[in-house]
């Protein structure tokens, strides 16, 4: 059964990236002592239109495909099969050459800014490679260009000729991100690109963010487990388990009512630091999550779910529209 958009959709000019059921599979094992090969379905059949300007977040629990979505968006990992439409342009058949001039208006800031920043470099040679890479100017103009991202990120200019280890994790996010907007990309992924950092600094990163989103009319691809920082930054959220959306809705829609049983339960999973509310009984999911290796008959979510019935056990819903949001369950909350 195919995916329905949701009646509300944007007009296609105000879409900047759209996939069509994407999927990512990975062959594991095989080859030897007559084992056949079996397959990790991280990915499996996502259909979504981000819309200009917005934030859309993605979020679900460890290993549910998040990070995976996010890279083969980019292509800086192959789709096993699939559509991915940038502004009208198809990437999936794009080649090297193509792509690498795409990179430029699509970028991503990773979650480790201890890990994503080269320890041998200084400050100014990681922010003019990627200018560098894409013929930006003369070495004049990447220097000012180089001055011009540190101050947008709120350093000082005079961080260039710092190495990264002189850094807090903080600003060496800063940084990250001032690399990727180098190049003055307009849809970004940003992989949990808070996670690894102290909530007071957490603040800081996503006020920089959205102050950047205004000034340079960005759009953001939001991967996070976190949902008070979903409720704080985000437009639209989807949720995901398992490879596969289950649940799309603005951020004001889904907190005030989630459809789908998963979206519950992760919300009321979330610590309430209210000592009125000690005491009080709390949903709880059942169970382990499946092996993505031997994923269960029907919707794969039916082995946690408290409401679970035979149906589901049996057909695997799909993402279909409940007035301008969507939701893949055979009873959603509302009805």
């Amino acid at each position: 059964m195919k995916d329905t958009i949701p009646a509300d959709m944007p007009p296609a000019e105000d879409i900047v990236l759209s996939t069509q059921n994407l999927t990512k599979h990975y062959r594991v094992g095989g080859g030897g002592f007559g084992k056949s090969a079996r397959v990790v379905r991280a990915v499996d059949g996502v259909t979504l239109d981000i819309r200009a300007r917005e934030t859309f977040a993605l979020v679900g629990e460890s290993g549910c495909g998040k990070t995976t979505l996010g890279r083969i968006m980019l292509r800086l990992q192959e789709p096993s099969s699939g559509t991915i439409n940038y502004r009208g342009t198809e990437l999936t058949t794009q080649g090297e050459a193509e792509m690498r001039a795409l990179r430029k208006k699509l970028q991503i800031v990773f979650q480790d800014p201890y890990a994503s920043l080269n320890p041998r470099m200084r400050v100014e040679e990681i922010l003019a490679e990627p200018l560098r890479s894409h013929g930006f100017g003369t070495a004049a103009d990447i220097r000012d260009r180089c001055a011009e991202l540190l101050e947008m990120v709120g350093l000082r200019k005079q961080y260039l000729r710092n190495y990264p280890h002189q850094f807090s994790g903080g600003q060496r996010q800063r940084i990250g991100i001032a690399r990727a907007l180098a190049n003055k990309p307009d849809f970004v992924v940003c992989d949990e690109s808070v996670s690894a950092l102290d909530v007071s600094i957490q603040a800081q990163v996503l006020n920089l963010l959205m102050d950047l989103q205004d000034q340079l009319q960005l759009t953001y691809f939001f991967i996070t487990h976190d949902l008070a920082v979903v409720r704080q930054f985000a437009t639209r959220v989807g949720v995901m388990f398992l490879g596969r959306l289950v649940e799309v809705a603005t951020t004001e829609d889904l907190f005030a009512q989630p459809l789908h049983p998963y979206s519950m339960l992760l919300m009321s999973a979330v610590p309430r630091p209210d000592p009125r509310l000690r005491g009080q009984e709390r949903p709880m999911m059942q169970g382990e999550i499946p092996s993505p290796m031997n994923l269960p008959s029907g919707c794969r979510f039916h082995t946690r779910c408290p409401f679970a019935r035979d149906i589901c056990r049996i057909e695997d819903p799909a993402l279909q529209d409940r007035g301008g949001r969507a939701v893949a369950c055979h009873f959603p909350l509302d009805g």
